[in-house]
């Protein structure tokens, strides 16, 4: 039977061990870097009329896990990094809820730039965001891609046009290369508290899966 994410650290379950630096960890830190700093001009899509700033990603990446978004938010847009809001600060209590230290996973959006009002982004910004999320999947080099919320499921699984309560809680991957587990977006959750029994067992999947390919890696 399923259970809601635990409500006191007591209940939590246990922290998942950072995972040792790649040999090219400087390396890959750097060229995130100098990508975030082309990201913090970039002109390619309308959006860049409207930004406060950019929102490119937080976290080291140490535990080898991605959560994907969709967009930055206005609080986001304030301040430069992602999931920072309400939404944001229930992120981190399902990640030390599910043994995630909130610093060492990798958390991005597919958008670097907040959409007026929120709204659903545009084929053509996502377009022009694509390479940016390609680089940063490729340099992070997750386990498991955790995709946060229908844009972002869709876009990961390559399934347009699936509804979420199909993507979710099931697992894709990524250029057949990179576990993705879809789940619901922690700012639905805000507006339908009944999902988040649904996002614990995605959570709990994720993590399952996440510590068996630790297992098959033999480390």
């Amino acid at each position: 039977m399923s259970t809601a994410p635990p409500s006191s650290r007591g209940k939590k379950l246990p922290l998942i061990p950072l995972e040792p630096e790649l040999s090219d960890h400087a390396e890959r830190a750097a060229r995130l870097a100098a990508i975030a700093k082309d990201v913090s001009v970039c002109r390619k899509c309308v959006l860049c009329e409207t930004r406060t700033q950019t929102v490119f990603a937080r976290g080291t990446g140490r535990t080898r896990v991605m959560f994907v978004g969709e967009a930055p938010g206005a609080d986001e847009d304030r301040q430069g990094s992602p999931f920072v809001g309400r939404a944001g600060q229930l992120l981190d209590q399902i990640l030390d809820a599910a043994g995630f230290d909130r610093d060492s996973v990798y958390v991005a959006n597919i958008l670097k730039c907040r959409p007026p009002g929120n709204r659903d982004p545009r084929p053509e910004e996502t377009a022009a965001c694509t390479a940016y999320l390609e680089a940063q999947i490729e340099l992070v080099n997750p386990k498991v891609i955790c995709a946060l919320g229908r844009h972002a499921a869709q876009f990961l699984t390559g399934k347009p046009d699936a509804p979420m309560g199909q993507l979710r809680g099931r697992i894709f991957y990524y250029r057949e290369r990179i576990m993705v587990l879809p789940t619901y977006h922690p700012a639905a959750l805000l507006r339908n508290p009944d999902w988040k029994r649904v996002v614990w067992d995605d959570m709990q999947l994720l993590r399952r899966e996440y510590l068996r390919s630790d297992e098959a890696s033999g480390r």
